[in-house]
This record gives structure tokens, C-alpha cells and sequence, in this order.
């Protein structure tokens, strides 16, 4: 066969080009006009009763089956639900209203075809979870993100002074979970090496306190180390020895008190109705800015349109206590504010930041983004009847809820005008 004509290559040239760039397109982060989340007023309310206690499962909760049949909620609605609550550390509470401006001009956040297809129960066949066990990983990114939540939950950094976690993890929609008032962040360190003389990193003396340790924080320690002390005795065989050595390879906690906490009304009973589900994040504000990297908020139209179509979280399971556990899956159904997928995952781990990870606008680097909050494992009213399934549940970041969340984080609503 001869030479290929040059006319007859370039518009293959050209066709091969816009085939690459709407591949690219499909593994890029789109760039969204977020409307504006503007404090109106402050007022002070009476100290909450903090006598809630945590559920391991919610029940009862309007799904997106249940969803499809509501009327979707007006301006003056929406302004109601991100309106919010906020718990200080001393036990004072303020209630912020709150108005939304640009929500005509945001771009279309259209309404998904769902898929029927789904599976129930928090485990599914085979269990694919896989435990981060060694420190070389779990104390790195992304890993690294992933934090534990005193009340019994996992959450996510999304800044070096805040934590997006679930709120029924904090409120029950009725009160404040017993233990809020003295909440507590651990976030993933490794475990100081010693030195000659016995002394850690930093000169300190083994055995001896820094000033502010409490025996309550050693307590907890133990505890997330699965209670195994650092007992070293002569005569120890080599597999004691070798087990000690792996144990040690186990990152512990450094725990952090939370300064205040910011939980949307909408999740609230009552307030919402049927669409409280859609609402069920909060977030921490920490004492300590971490020297931890972050994750950054995202917004995508639509996961299951994706070309993997997969989502990846990491939280701390309580079947696995003192480990971090990873999990990646498909998705089964979305709607505009929740997903349903085939995750497997126990109590503890909600609360875990949902994240993908696309390609960063004009660039070839990629980056991940957390796309939602794990909501749990929950039984989901089905059509409004009481017949009820389960299935494992997120809360999807839309645009009105990133610029709420990015307001609580930046305090600033200005700087949260594009996703």
C-alpha cells in the first residue's frame, strides 16, 4: 500500500484530538458557580441537655424511593434547612438563619435517572474491605485524612482546623449525643521511636507525662492499641519479639478537643420532614490545626456517569478496632442528594468522607475530592408506606451544601463562590 495522502491523515488527525479531549472531559473535575451562603442572624439559645444516645443504625429514614414522591422545596425551604446550630466546648449554643443569593444562576443541578438495581445489607457476599494496618500507609495521604470521632464515628480533614462527619453522629434530631460536650477528634500519628536512655523523639523520658496528659487519654490509647501495654521482659521468645515489632508498626491517635460544632437544620426532626436524610453532616471545628494534609470538597453532577464509577472511602470500623479500613465500590443508585452503593461496611465507619478522583482542570495531574459523607448502613422507608429495605447510604455534597460547608470552614462566603 502506498503513502496516505496529508489531506486525507488530518482529519483523522483532528477526529483522534476531539476524541482525546472528550475522554479528558470525562475524567475532569468540572468547574461549578456555587451560590452564595450569607449569615443573616446570630441568636443564643439555652445549652443543649446532651442526653441522646448514639445509634448504630438509623431506622425510618425517607430514602430516594421515598423522595421521588415529595414536592421539591422552595427557596424559603432551603433557606430553613441550611440554617443551623452551633455547640461551643464550654456548652453554649447559638442558632445562625441564614440566606442563599445566586441560586437562579447556578448552573442546572439536574435530576438523575436512577438505576433500579440495588443491593441491601452493610455487608454483601464476600467481605471487601481491606485493613491499613501499617503505619507506612494509613499515616499517609489519603489515608492520612480519614479521623476518628470520640462519639463512636469516623470523619474526614477537610482543613487543617476542620472535620466533616455525619451529624447523627452529634445529634439525633432530638438532642445532642451524650459526650459532645467533651467531643474529641483522634487524628492517625505514628508512634514515637526511641532513643538511647529510653528517651522519645522530642527528649522526652519514657514513662513520663507531659504536662496536660490525663490518664484518661493514656486510657484511650491502650485502648485503640487493642489494649496491649509496652511490657518488655528477658527471655521472650522470637515470636513475642516479632509480634511486638508488628504491633508497634500500628499508628495510635493524637487526640484533639473540638472548639465548636455546626450541624444544618434540616436534619433536625421536624424541620425537614422527609428530606432529613439529605442533611445529615456536620462539622468540627478542632483547638489544634493539624500538620496533617487535607482533602478539598468537590461537587459532580452524577457518579454512575463516570467511566469507573466508583467511590472510595476509609473509616474506622468497629469490627476492626484500632485499625483504619479502606473500601472502593460501584454505585447502585444516586439521587440529587443521596447515594445508595455496594460498599461493605460496619457501624463506626460512618461519618467517612466519599471521595473519586478526577483530573484537575487544564492540567494532567489528578486529585481526589470528597464527593459526600458515608451516612451509614440505615433502613430506608421505601415508599412512604413503612415498608422499609436497607441499603449502606452517603450524603452527597451538593452545590448549596459546599458553599455552607466551605462558609463553616472559610467564614467567608466569598471565597467559596466556584467548586
Amino acid at each position: 500500500m502506498g503513502p496516505i495522502p496529508f489531506c486525507v491523515l488530518l482529519p483523522a488527525t483532528v477526529l483522534a484530538v476531539v476524541a482525546v479531549a472528550a475522554v479528558d472531559d470525562e475524567y475532569t473535575w468540572p468547574q461549578w458557580k456555587v451560590p452564595l451562603v450569607r449569615k443573616r442572624r446570630t441568636v443564643p439559645l439555652s445549652s443543649p441537655s446532651f442526653s441522646a444516645h448514639p445509634q448504630p443504625e438509623l431506622s425510618g429514614t425517607c430514602g430516594i424511593e421515598c423522595q421521588r414522591h415529595l414536592p421539591s422545596p422552595s427557596l424559603d425551604d432551603l433557606e430553613q434547612f441550611l440554617s443551623y446550630e452551633t455547640v461551643y466546648e464550654n456548652g453554649t449554643r447559638t442558632f445562625t438563619s441564614i440566606s442563599v443569593q445566586g441560586l437562579n444562576e447556578m448552573t442546572s443541578w439536574s435530576k438523575n435517572d436512577s438505576s433500579r438495581s440495588r443491593h441491601k445489607r452493610e455487608v454483601y457476599g464476600t467481605d471487601t474491605r481491606f485493613t491499613i494496618a501499617d503505619k507506612q500507609f494509613s499515616t499517609k495521604y489519603p489515608f492520612s485524612t480519614s479521623v476518628k470521632v470520640s462519639t463512636g464515628c469516623s470523619g474526614v480533614l477537610v482543613s487543617p482546623k476542620h472535620v466533616l462527619t455525619a451529624a447523627h453522629c452529634i445529634h439525633d434530631g432530638k438532642d445532642y449525643i451524650d459526650g459532645v460536650q467533651k467531643l474529641r477528634v483522634g487524628v492517625l500519628k505514628e508512634k514515637s521511636r526511641r532513643g538511647k536512655g529510653g528517651r522519645e523523639r522530642g527528649g522526652r523520658r519514657k514513662g513520663r507525662k507531659r504536662k496536660g496528659d490525663t490518664d484518661q487519654e493514656e486510657g484511650q490509647e491502650n485502648e485503640d492499641n487493642g489494649g496491649k501495654g509496652d511490657r518488655r521482659g528477658k527471655g521472650k521468645s522470637r515470636k513475642n519479639r516479632n509480634r511486638r515489632s508488628v504491633e508497634s508498626e500500628k499508628p495510635s491517635f493524637r487526640w484533639t478537643r473540638v472548639k465548636k460544632t455546626q450541624v444544618p437544620k434540616g436534619w433536625f426532626k421536624g424541620v425537614s420532614g422527609g428530606l432529613a436524610a439529605d442533611y445529615d453532616y456536620a462539622v468540627l471545628e478542632l483547638k489544634k490545626s493539624q500538620k496533617v494534609k487535607h482533602m478539598d470538597l468537590g461537587v459532580i453532577s452524577s457518579v454512575k456517569k463516570l467511566p469507573a464509577g466508583r467511590i472510595h472511602f476509609s473509616g474506622f470500623d468497629d469490627d476492626r478496632p484500632g485499625n483504619l479500613v479502606y473500601r472502593f465500590c460501584s454505585v447502585s443508585e444516586e439521587s440529587n442528594d443521596l447515594l445508595y452503593q455496594y460498599c461493605d461496611a460496619k457501624p463506626g465507619s460512618s461519618g467517612s468522607g466519599v471521595y473519586i478522583r478526577l483530573k484537575e482542570p487544564g492540567k494532567k495531574k489528578w486529585k481526589r475530592k470528597i464527593i459526600g459523607v458515608f451516612s451509614g448502613h440505615q433502613w430506608v422507608d421505601v415508599n412512604g408506606d413503612g415498608m422499609q429495605q436497607d441499603y449502606n447510604v452517603a450524603v452527597r455534597i451538593t452545590p448549596l451544601k459546599y458553599a455552607q460547608i466551605c462558609y463553616w470552614v472559610h467564614g467567608d462566603s466569598s471565597e467559596c463562590q466556584v467548586a
